[in-house]
């Protein structure tokens, strides 16, 4: 069983500014990394009800040690992680993690800690005082990837991916989203 992650292997290494190399990327995946909307509408609005959430990963665990630092967090301490891949008729389009600290769950009366396979975007965003805080980005070199993930779905070259602290009543959450190859197929 997976430790902290059943993504990673370890974690990707982020960046608070755009990068050289992602500014030479193409339109379509910039649209996505840059996409200020809820993630979920916007897959619906392209897929419909072919749209669906896989649940790989769904523990109590410690959170990844610059998630705890940007969450200001204690290392230590268990935080709720939720990893999911958003498919179309079960075609990969995004791998998603979620760090949910407990004040956080608790302040959102506990919406968030019981998704199952509903899309967290769904109920974050319908929380009229959702603010985002901060916007990082990285590239996932497949090496960073688990095992499982590798065997699953493409992950060459690289993968890139966006992670967003949002908050709600002032509580924060981290929300990492990989896009991956097939998405830009029906693009």
């Amino acid at each position: 069983m997976p430790d902290k992650s059943f993504l990673f292997k370890r974690p990707p290494v982020w960046s608070d500014h755009e990068t050289a190399a992602q500014r030479r990327l193409p339109a379509e995946l910039q649209s996505w990394l840059n996409e200020t909307g809820s993630l979920t509408k916007r897959l619906r609005g392209i897929y419909g009800n072919g749209f669906g959430v896989e649940l790989l990963f769904h523990r109590w665990k410690p959170a990844f040690n610059d998630e705890c630092r940007l969450l200001k967090l204690p290392p230590a301490r268990y935080q709720l992680i939720r990893e999911v891949l958003l498919h179309a008729g079960g075609r990969p389009l995004v791998l998603a993690r979620t760090v949910l600290p407990d004040p956080t769950i608790k302040i959102a009366h506990r919406n968030l800690s019981h998704l199952g396979t509903r899309p967290l975007g769904e109920v974050i965003f319908a929380y009229p005082d959702l603010q985002r805080r901060r916007r990082q980005f990285s590239r996932a070199e497949p090496a960073q990837w688990a095992t499982a993930v590798q065997a699953r779905m493409p992950m060459e070259p690289s993968v890139w991916g966006r992670r967003t602290e949002y908050a709600i009543h002032g509580h924060s959450l981290l929300v990492a989203e990989f896009f991956l190859p097939a998405l830009f197929e029906r693009l």
